[in-house]
Parts: structure tokens; C-alpha cells; sequence
């Protein structure tokens, strides 16, 4: 049985209002909201140059710190495609062109994980109940950790500010084991799963073993166990704890607000878009290093009220939103850096982790 929780859609008078200025700045300016040369170029450098790197740690012999090195680049790697290509290609924002989304799409299958599966948890339902316990999956998919005040408190969350990256190290590899949970319960957390259809169990389990063979045996075979376990941890560990933390200064962090849904409908105070605000922070926006790397995924407010326009965008467009956010009242959460975003993670998780009374 899946939790009811609906929003106060009714007039949407600040998404109107805001939508409205957003396509005036598209069509004012003749630009598409999808992809344009930016985005294909970031795809021409990353994917290249992480088979390259992937080549030279098994094909080159190396000193031993060189190669450590090159495992850790190849993980940051993997998660600027995932922040970049996958993202955007899952959204539909990538191109114009639904099977050029599908195919870029799959590079989440590449990097370990289920195009199909995670459309459902992040598109739909991470993006329709954000930060709402009981049904958005992605505060609730971490063992051991409590992300809101409503989820049960257990004495090991005291540590739960120390211990949580050492978690975040292993994001990837659970999400790829948690794919199989998913696929075999038929659902995502609390919400069914639609029935999937012949060729996208095919996807599933072509992936699932292309991973297996391609991270594992082939190395295995070429550099030794040895050599591949230590190349495979560093690698995994670099790319899941860059997911996880660019993730979370999202959503779990100060000033992001909360929500629970249980079997009794649950009806939000808000409309959706005004909700999205309230939950979502923005961090480093100034910094184009950053906004590089990780996709634009520092821009998560502009991402999640409009998650089919490319990252791109996002930097144009996050003056509108702010402007309008103002005359709105809402607060609109930034963090100046990536360090003070991460520090209110800490101090939020801490906070978190303290017995309720």
C-alpha cells in the first residue's frame, strides 16, 4: 500500500508566476531548455577520459602511488558523469531527442546502477515529495543514519556526524544492491513500482552484468585481485562519497524543512513548487569550478522546480527564481561555499543524532 500525500495545487500561484518569467527568458533569448554545446562538450571530455584512465590502470605498468591516484580520479570521474551526463539524460533535459535522453540515460546502467529504477526513485518520486518521510526514498535509504526528526532515534545516531561519510564511501555499491531489492519487491521504498516491460528487464540484468564483468572480472584478470581490490575500493569509495555529500547539501541541511507521510492521506499546506523551495538549498553558486563538476547540482532549488531544463541553465535562470522567491516571501536557502554547506550538514546531522526529548 502505497502513502497518499497530496499539495495545495489549487491556484499555483507562485510556480505560474515563476514559470512564466522562466519562459520569457527562453523564448526572449531563442535558446532551447535542453542541452547545447556546453553539455556535449562536458560529454566528449568525461566519458573519453574515463576509459582512458580506465585503460592505463590496466594496460600501464605504474609506481603504485601514481596508480592510487589515477583510481581516485577515476571515481571522481565516474561521479561527473553521473552529476552531468546521466543526470540530465534521465531528466529528459539532455536533448530534444527522447532516444539520445535514453541513450545517455544509460550511462546510469554503466556506472553501476538502473536507468529505469532510478527515474522512479529520483524523477518521480524524490521530485514529487521531497523530503517528506515515508515516501521519499532518498531520506530513507542509508542504514544506520537519521536525516529528519521524525524517523526513529537510536543510540549509535549520537555518532552519526562522525561515521556518516565513512557511509556516504559505500553509496554506490548499495545503490547497486539495493537495485536488486527494488526490482524483485516491485517497489521503491513505500511506492509500487509500474510493471516493467520485457526489454527493460533485458537493460536490467544486461547491466547488473556488464558491472560485474567489466569493474570486477576483467581487471581481476588483467592486474590481479589484489591490484583490483584496492583500485576498486579507492575508486567506488572516491565516486559514492561525492554522490552522497553533493546529494545531501541538497536537502539535509539547516534551514531545509520536513515533512512525514503515513497510511492516512496527508495533505501539504503548499503547492508543490512553493514546497520544493522550502525543502531544497543552494550552494556555491558563484563558484564555476564547482558548478562544473558536480552539474549544476549546486543549483538544486532551479533544478528541482524545473528538473527538464538543463543544469545548463540553471546559473541564467537562478536570478529569476530568486527575484521571485522575494517578492513571494520565501526564503530561499543558499550556502555562500561548498564548505559552509558542509558544515550545515555536520551541524544538522549532529543535531539529528541527540536524543529527543
Amino acid at each position: 500500500m502505497s502513502y497518499k500525500v497530496s499539495f495545495n495545487n489549487k491556484n499555483r500561484v507562485f510556480f505560474n508566476a515563476l514559470k512564466e518569467e522562466v519562459d520569457a527568458y527562453f523564448e526572449m533569448n531563442s535558446i532551447k531548455k535542453t542541452g547545447n554545446w556546453k553539455l556535449y562538450g562536458k560529454t566528449m571530455i568525461l566519458i573519453p577520459s574515463m576509459l582512458a584512465l580506465y585503460g592505463a590502470l590496466l594496460f600501464v605498468d605504474m609506481h603504485w602511488a601514481l596508480s592510487i591516484f589515477l583510481w581516485l580520479l577515476f571515481g571522481l570521474n565516474m561521479a561527473a558523469i553521473g552529476f552531468n551526463v546521466m543526470h540530465d539524460a534521465c531528466h529528459g533535459s539532455f536533448s530534444t531527442k527522447n532516444w539520445v535522453n535514453n541513450v545517455f540515460g544509460l550511462t546510469n546502467n554503466f556506472l553501476g546502477g538502473n536507468a529505469f529504477l532510478w527515474k522512479v526513485k529520483h524523477n518521480i518520486i524524490h521530485h514529487t515529495y521531497t523530503n517528506i518521510d515515508g515516501v521519499d526514498d532518498d531520506i530513507n535509504n542509508m542504514p544506520f543514519m537519521r536525516e529528519c526528526s521524525t524517523q526513529p532515534w537510536k543510540p549509535m545516531h549520537r555518532f552519526q556526524s562522525t561515521y556518516m561519510f565513512i557511509l556516504y564511501g559505500f553509496t554506490s555499491l548499495f545503490m547497486f544492491f539495493t537495485d536488486y531489492l527494488k526490482y524483485f519487491s516491485k517497489k521503491v521504498y513505500t511506492t509500487p513500482l509500474r510493471k516493467m516491460d520485457l526489454n527493460e528487464h533485458v537493460i536490467f540484468w544486461t547491466g547488473k552484468i556488464f558491472f560485474i564483468l567489466f569493474y570486477i572480472a576483467l581487471p581481476i584478470a588483467l592486474i590481479g585481485w589484489k591490484a583490483w581490490l584496492v583500485g576498486f575500493i579507492i575508486s567506488q569509495f572516491a565516486f559514492g562519497i561525492t554522490l552522497a555529500t553533493v546529494f545531501q547539501l541538497a536537502h539535509v541541511v539547516e534551514h531545509a524543512e520536513f515533512d512525514s507521510a503515513g497510511f492516512d492521506p496527508v495533505k501539504i499546506e503548499n503547492e508543490w513548487a512553493i514546497h520544493q523551495v522550502k525543502t531544497t538549498a543552494d550552494f556555491a553558486s558563484k563558484n564555476k569550478i564547482v558548478t562544473w563538476f558536480v552539474g549544476g547540482l549546486n543549483y538544486q532549488i532551479e533544478h528541482h522546480l524545473f528538473p527538464r531544463i538543463s543544469h545548463i541553465h540553471y546559473p541564467a535562470i537562478s536570478r529569476i527564481v530568486r527575484e521571485t522567491c522575494e517578492k513571494f516571501d520565501l526564503h530561499y536557502i543558499y550556502f555562500p561555499s561548498t564548505r559552509a554547506a558542509i558544515a550545515s550538514h555536520v551541524r544538522f546531522m549532529h543535531t539529528m543524532g541527540q536524543r529527543p526529548y
